[in-house]
């Protein structure tokens, strides 16, 4: 291995060359295909898909329910 700082271009070659190397073209495709920048928002969507319990509530769903009641 190099000490020296690759430019960005030279290392995003370099890089995939090296992926490609160690999974194959299409595998190498997908595993960057994981870190695609994604247009979805967690923070937004979870408020419309998560119910909005506080702690006690949240704690009391997750226990077991008890037999005959």
């Amino acid at each position: 291995m190099s000490g020296v700082l690759l430019e960005p271009v030279e290392l995003r070659a370099k890089g995939f060359e090296a992926l490609v190397g160690a999974l194959g073209w299409v595998n190498a495709v997908r595993f960057l295909q994981q870190y695609e920048k994604s247009s979805l928002d967690y923070t937004r969507e979870r408020r419309h898909i998560l119910p909005e319990w506080n702690a006690e509530e949240l704690v009391r769903h997750l226990q077991p329910e008890q037999p005959g009641g």
